[in-house]
């Protein structure tokens, strides 16, 4: 099974700006998912076999914001693909995926090397665990460990803006 990543719109089933009960009936084919309600943001997690999925809907916890998909885990395996345009996020390592996002005419922001992102797409992406797993000279995770995609604007925060 495959999950593409449809940056800034998307990814799978899972449409920005889709309303709770179109976020939830998104996934509910894969089983049950949790929702959780803090303030005015509301989480819905759901797994896609051994992929973790956050649907975040923050500020008003009515429309999605973000979607988080989270790798399987050190030790585990999945048949689901997570691909941004063919490469497989979590089997390509993080360094070729932004290699090729720059290839693209994307400007990958790497000023925090344990979350870098690219802004205007907007993909944000975890290089960070305590998961005994291969590592970079740096220390980092070769791999990502989640990616997350928002609207074009979701980083402007980050980009002070």
């Amino acid at each position: 099974m495959d999950l593409v990543l449809d940056p800034p719109h998307g990814v799978g089933p899972v449409r920005i700006g889709m309303t709770f009960a179109e976020a939830v009936a998104a996934v509910t084919p894969w089983g049950a998912p949790e929702v959780e309600h803090d303030d005015d943001d509301v989480t819905i997690r759901a797994k896609c076999r051994e992929i973790g999925v956050t649907i975040l809907l923050e500020g008003s916890g009515e429309a999605v914001t973000a979607v988080e998909l989270w790798w399987p885990g050190e030790g585990r395996s999945t048949d689901v693909r997570v691909l941004l345009r063919g490469d497989d996020v979590f089997t390509t390592p993080a360094e070729n995926l932004f290699h090729a996002a720059r290839e693209r005419g994307w400007i990958v922001d790497q000023s925090e090397p344990e979350y870098p992102f690219i802004p205007g797409v907007s993909l944000g992406f975890t290089r960070q665990t305590s998961q005994d797993l291969p590592r970079t000279v740096a220390g980092l995770p070769v791999h990502a460990t989640s990616v997350l995609i928002g609207d074009e604007h979701y980083y402007n925060e980050r980009l002070g803006g």
